[in-house]
C-alpha cells in the first residue's frame, strides 16, 4: 500500500514537472508556439470582450455613453493593474524559483500574493467608490458624460475584488507555463460577459451599468475557476489557496517584480487624464468619442502581443533561473520577431481601411480626412510595439524589473504629460495622435539600447558561471 502511494506521488510529481522540463530542454520555437497559441487566443478573447463592450455601448446606446465609459476605463484599469502587481510579481518569482528548484520560495508565493491582492483592492476600491464622481471629473468628464462615466465606474468597483483576484490567480498559473489551462479558465468568464452585456443593455435597459455588471459577473466566474484549480491541487508547485501569509522577503520580491506592470497602469491613467482633458479643453464631444474608439481599436490589435508576453515570461524566467542565458536571449529575439509578423498584416489593413474599422464603434459619425489621418498616425506605432511589450515582460522575468519601472515613469512624466499639456494647446488636437506616436518611437530606441546592455551582462555571467 505504501509502495503504491509512493509510486503515485512520484508519477504526479513527474507530470507536474513536465512543463518545466519542456521549457528548459525543448526546441525554442516549438515551446513558444505551444505556450503562445493558447495565451494569444485567451488574450484575443479578452481584447474582443473589451472591444465588444465598446461596440455594444456605441451601437446600443450613443456617443455620450461611449465617451463616459472611455473616461472610466483607465480608472477601472487600476484594478487590473493591482491584479497584475500581485500576479505578474508572483509569476515572475515563481518562474525563477522553478528554474532554480527553490522550494521554499515556491511554498510561500501564493499566500503572500493573496494578501497583496486583498489588501490592495480594499485600499483602492473603498475611497475610489466614495470619490467616483470627482475622479471621473478629473478625467475631463462633464454633464452627461460625467454621469455615464460615474455610473459605470461605481458598478465596476463593487466587483473589484473579482477583477484583482481572478487576474492575479490566472497570471500565477501562466507563471507555471500552463498557458492552455489559463486560457480555458479565462474563456469561461469572457463568454459570460459577452452574453450578458447586450442582454443587460438592450433587454433590461440598464445602460452603461449593465455593461459593468456583465463584466463583474464574468470576473466572478473567472475567480471561482482559478480558485478551484489551486484547491484541487493542480498546481506544479506547493500552493495552498486558502493560506494568507506574509513573508517579508517573498512579499518584497513579488512587489519588486510586479511593480513595472502596476506602474504602467498608473502611468496609463495619467496619460488618459492629460489626453481626455486636452480633448475636452481644445476639442469637442466628437473628439472624445473618436479617441475612445481609436484607442480601443489599438488596444484590441495589441491583444496578440499580450498573449506572447505571457508566454515569454515563464520561458525567460525559468531559463534565467537555470542560468541558460543563451536561451533567454534567443527567446526575447524570437518573441519580438513573431509579434511583428502577427501585427503587421493588421496594421496594413487599418492603414488602408481606417473608416471601416472606426465604423464598428461609431456607426453614425461623419469622419473627415483629418480624422482618418489622425487614426493612421495613431496606428503607426503598432509594428514597433512587439519590442516594447516583450521588453516589459522580459525585464522582471530576468530579475531586472527596475528598468520597466523607470521606463514607465519616464514615458509619462518626462514625455507624455508635457507633450499633451503643451502641444494640443498650441497646435490643436491632432497632436494627441502625433505626440503619442513620436513618444513611443523614442521609447523603442531606448529599450533596444537597454536590451543590448542586458544581453552583454548575460554574456559575462555565462562566462563566469
Amino acid at each position: 500500500m505504501k509502495t503504491s502511494k509512493r509510486k503515485n506521488t512520484i508519477e504526479t510529481a513527474t507530470i507536474k514537472d513536465q512543463q518545466k522540463q519542456l521549457i528548459l530542454n525543448g526546441n525554442l520555437k516549438q515551446v513558444m508556439w505551444k505556450l503562445s497559441l493558447p495565451a494569444i487566443i485567451a488574450m484575443v478573447l479578452y481584447g474582443l470582450n473589451a472591444f465588444l463592450d465598446t461596440v455594444f455601448v456605441g451601437q446600443l446606446l450613443n456617443e455620450t455613453a461611449l465617451a463616459g465609459v472611455a473616461m472610466a476605463y483607465p480608472l477601472t484599469s487600476i484594478m487590473l493593474g493591482l491584479g497584475s502587481l500581485a500576479g505578474t510579481g508572483a509569476a515572475s518569482a515563481l518562474s525563477i524559483a522553478l528554474g532554480a528548484n527553490d522550494k521554499d520560495t515556491q511554498r510561500e508565493l501564493l499566500g503572500n500574493a493573496t494578501v497583496l491582492m486583498l489588501s490592495s483592492t480594499i485600499i483602492f476600491a473603498v475611497p475610489a467608490y466614495i470619490f467616483a464622481e470627482p475622479l471621473i471629473k478629473m478625467m475631463g468628464g462633464r454633464g452627461e458624460i460625467l454621469q455615464e462615466g460615474t455610473a459605470y465606474f461605481k458598478v465596476t468597483l463593487i466587483g473589484s475584488i473579482f477583477w484583482v483576484y481572478g487576474l492575479g490567480l490566472n497570471l500565477v498559473i501562466r507563471g507555471e507555463g500552463k498557458m492552455k489551462e489559463a486560457a480555458i479558465m479565462m474563456s469561461y468568464g469572457l463568454i459570460v460577459n459577452v452574453m450578458l452585456t447586450p442582454l443587460f443593455i438592450a433587454v433590461f435597459n440598464m445602460g452603461v451599468s449593465g455593461a459593468a455588471w456583465a463584466t463583474n459577473i464574468g470576473m466572478l466566474i473567472y475567480s471561482v475557476v482559478g480558485y478551484r484549480y489551486f484547491k484541487r491541487g493542480k498546481a506544479s508547485f506547493l500552493a495552498n489557496i486558502t493560506q494568507l501569509k506574509f513573508d517579508k522577503v517573498v512579499f518584497k520580491s513579488i512587489l519588486s517584480l510586479g511593480m513595472p506592470g502596476f506602474i504602467m497602469s498608473i502611468m496609463a491613467l495619467l496619460q488618459a487624464i492629460v489626453v481626455f482633458n486636452a480633448l475636452n479643453s481644445y476639442g469637442t464631444d466628437k473628439d472624445l468619442a473618436f479617441f475612445a474608439a481609436a484607442n480601443r481599436i489599438l488596444l484590441f490589435l495589441m491583444t496578440p502581443l499580450f498573449g506572447l508576453m505571457r508566454a515569454l515570461q515563464p520561458i525567460a524566467g525559468i531559463n534565467f533561473g537555470a542560468k541558460q542565458y543563451d536561451k533567454v536571449k534567443q527567446s526575447f529575439i524570437l518573441f519580438s520577431k513573431t509579434g511583428f509578423y502577427i501585427v503587421f498584416p493588421f496594421w496594413i489593413l487599418m492603414t488602408i481601411f481606417p473608416e471601416a474599422s472606426l465604423r464598428m464603434a461609431l456607426p453614425d459619425m461623419n469622419f473627415t480626412v483629418n480624422d482618418l489621418l489622425n487614426f493612421r498616425i495613431y496606428m503607426l506605432i503598432l509594428p514597433l510595439l512587439p519590442i516594447i511589450f516583450m521588453a516589459l515582460t522580459f525585464f522582471p522575468a530576468i530579475n531586472e524589473g527596475k528598468y520597466g519601472t523607470i521606463i514607465g515613469i519616464v514615458r509619462q512624466v518626462i514625455f507624455y504629460i508635457p507633450v499633451m499639456l503643451l502641444l494640443p494647446r498650441f497646435f490643436g488636437t491632432n497632436w494627441v495622435y502625433y505626440g503619442s506616436t513620436l513618444i513611443d518611437i523614442i521609447l523603442t530606441i531606448w529599450i533596444v539600447l537597454i536590451i543590448r546592455k542586458l544581453f552583454g551582462k548575460m554574456i559575462v555571467n555565462q562566462t563566469n558561471s
